[in-house]
Order: C-alpha cells, then structure tokens, then sequence
C-alpha cells in the first residue's frame, strides 16, 4: 500500500510539475477569457438584433393631440413593464384616402410597420398581419383605454420597500444555483480532456512503457488523475480569486451584491471545490480510460464525442434541482453519482441544510472510489498495447 502511495505521489508530483511550469500553463489560464468575451460580444449583438426584430410598430394615423394621449398611456404602461415588450409608435397625419394611406404604410420597410391604427380613440380600428401576433392587437386596446381615461386622476399606491421577500430570495437563489451548475459543467468539460493529450504524447514516444515498468499501473493511473486535478484546482482558484477582484471593481457592493445562496458565500466556495473535484474524478477518469484506449489524437477525438454528449445530457438532467428541490427528479439527479455533484451544488444555493452535503460528499466518494478502482484495472490493460494493432484475421492464429 506504502508503495503505491509513493508511487501516485511520484507520478502526481511529476505531471504536476510539468503542467504548471509550463509555457503552455499560461494560456491555460487566460483560456476563459476568450469564450467569455466572444460569449458577451455575441450576446449583446443578439439581444439588440433580437429586441430589434421583435418589438413590432404601429403606424397610428391621428391628430398629433390624439397621438400625444395615446403615447402618455404607453409610458405609463412603460414605467409598470418596461419598454422592451411595448410596441413602438410613430404618427402620421390623417389623409383625404385613407384607405391608400394605410396600404403604403403597411409596405413601408423603414420603420417597417406591423399595423396600422386609424379611426381615433373613439372608434379604433386596427389592420395588419396580426394572425401571429395577438398581443399587438392586445397591447392597442389596454393603450386606448388609457388614453381615453388619461384626464382621470391616477389612484395613489403608497409602496414600501423592503429588503428582500420570499419571491425574490427564492428567484436570485435559483439563479445563483443555475450560475454555479453551468460554471462547474464547462470547467468539468474543459478541465477533463487535459489528461488526454499527455496520455498521448508519452504512449506514442514510449515513456510511459518506461514508468510502466518501474511502478504500479494502478498508481500511474491514480497519480495522473489527481496531478491534473490539483492543477485544474490552481487554476479554478486563479479565475475565482480574477472574478471576485473584477466583479469587486465593477459593482458598488462587491460580491455581496450577487444573489447570496443559502448556506452562505464561504460555505457555498467551499461546497464548489469540493464538487469540483468529484466531478472531475469521474469524468477524469473515464477520459483517462479512453486515453488508454486510443493511440492517436484521432481516435480520441472519435472516441471521446459520445463521452462528451452524455455529459451534456447528465447536465440537462442535474439542472431539474433549480426551482424544485422536492421533485422526484431532483431527487433522482442528486441520487445518481455522475450527477449529484451539480446537483448537489445547485441544491446548497437553494438549501440552507448541510446534511445532505455530508451524506452527498460520502456517496460521491465511494462511486470515485469505485470507478478509479474499475478505471485503472482498464488501464492497466490497455496501456501498454501501444504497438500495431494484430488484425482480427491473425488473432486465432497468434
């Protein structure tokens, strides 16, 4: 046992060291700030080429009196739900044909014009493609409404504010979960594969014959796992410690300004380590089998794509915990050993008990357990097969 213990340390301390000290370590850090940047460039073009497309205009065909009233309704209407989800209206004075009026609106590309609205606030009348788009028509009845009411006083509404409430501190926890779940899912894909191009580079060169035949299999194995783990766990606290630093410089509160989860922030950080970890052995190791497996970076290409898809499909089914913590498939999903760690994390944004956690990390730790014990008797096998492959016509014969 002693043995085996030095021999992982040896090969952990080695690859360890070779990874971190490395050039290449240095654009492994500045690796996230590539897909976060794209990620925000792209999602600001798509929101505003989205809120562009589909908040739709109304050509309103009335008096500029008229027209006034009915665009005071839709501010007001704006203040209560915001302006994104109104339509837009502009004004055009009423002509002697009316008729042909609202057909050259109706073809006008700028502002392209969803409908046209004429007859007044008296006698509304509303033409355009509406067959797809209910709520325009819905959106001009309530703003008609108004504007026939607007000399009306307002009724008073005393608000009180207070600091937080069951409806919020149950929407910003779930968020936080969502956050925290989607962040372990891309760390745990990006991290995972690191231990596949060494596997590579040192079947292909032979040097893992070499460390073959002077240790353990099992403790190459083990050491290899744990050496990439704890050189993502340096790099997870180097973006952990950027962000909180960055979010510090951008946000007048600080951290304390994000959705606070349930057990707290260090407990929450805490939580996230060590769910990191978990799910980084699991996944790591059935990586590192495949690596075993494949003698070029072809076949782990190949090979490594439906791993890749099921830990899509096993975060879609850990994401049911947001939201309903009591359902059967939440439950499920924290049961199930490939899932629970982000479920898991999800649940301690949401739940202020610890014990879960507890029974969780002990689960999780038998199933890493076993699937390193299973993972490096296959890798013992196969990890020395790095020769030619034998047809499968000469293997009776060999």
């Amino acid at each position: 046992m002693m043995r085996f213990i030095r021999s992982a340390w040896v090969i952990a301390r080695r690859d360890f060291t070779a990874t971190v000290l490395s050039k290449a370590f240095i654009f492994f850090l500045l690796g996230p700030l590539f897909p976060l940047l794209f990620g925000g460039v792209f999602a600001g073009i798509g929101t505003n080429v989205a809120s562009q497309a589909k908040r739709p205009v109304v050509a309103v065909i009335a008096p500029k009196a008229e027209f006034d009233r009915l665009q005071a309704a839709r501010g007001r209407l704006a203040q209560a739900v915001g302006e994104d989800p109104l339509v837009e209206l502009v004004n055009y004075p009423p002509e002697p044909d009316r008729s042909a009026q609202q057909k050259r609106l109706l073809a006008t590309r700028q502002p392209p014009v969803r409908a046209v609205l004429s007859g007044g606030l008296d006698r509304p009348k509303l033409v355009g493609a509406l067959a797809a788009d209910p709520g325009t028509a819905g959106q001009l009845q309530l703003l008609v409404a108004a504007a026939r009411t607007s000399d009306s006083a307002e009724p008073e509404l005393e608000v009180t504010n207070v600091a937080a409430s069951s409806g919020t501190i149950v929407r910003d926890r779930a968020l936080t979960g969502q956050i925290a779940q989607v962040i372990l899912f891309l760390l745990t894909l990006m991290l995972s594969t690191m231990v596949l191009s060494q596997l590579i580079e040192e079947k292909s060169n032979k040097v893992i014959e070499i460390i073959a035949a002077a240790i353990p299999i099992d403790a190459m194995f083990v050491g290899k796992l744990f050496a990439m783990l704890a050189a993502s766990v340096l790099g997870l606290v180097v973006w952990i410690s950027a962000g909180a630093l960055f979010i510090q410089l951008i946000k007048t509160g600080g951290v304390a300004t994000l959705p606070v989860p349930a057990v707290g922030w260090p407990v929450f950080l805490a939580l996230g380590v060590v769910y990191f970890a978990m799910n980084y052995l699991l996944f790591g190791a059935a990586f590192l089998m495949i690596g075993a497996q494949a003698s070029t970076a072809r076949e782990v290409q190949t090979m490594s794509m439906p791993v890749t898809f099921g830990q899509v499909l096993i975060f879609g089914f850990a994401s049911t915990v947001v939201g309903s913590l009591g359902s059967a498939k939440a439950i499920a999903a924290s049961v199930f050993p490939l899932s629970s760690p982000m479920a898991m994390l999800a649940r301690a944004a949401q739940d202020g008990a610890i014990w879960p956690h507890v029974v969780a990390i002990l689960w999780q730790a038998l199933w890493v357990a076993l699937i390193l014990r299973v993972g490096a008797q296959l890798f013992r096998k196969t990890v020395l097969k790095s020769g030619p492959r034998r047809p499968w016509w000469k293997l009776s014969r060999a």
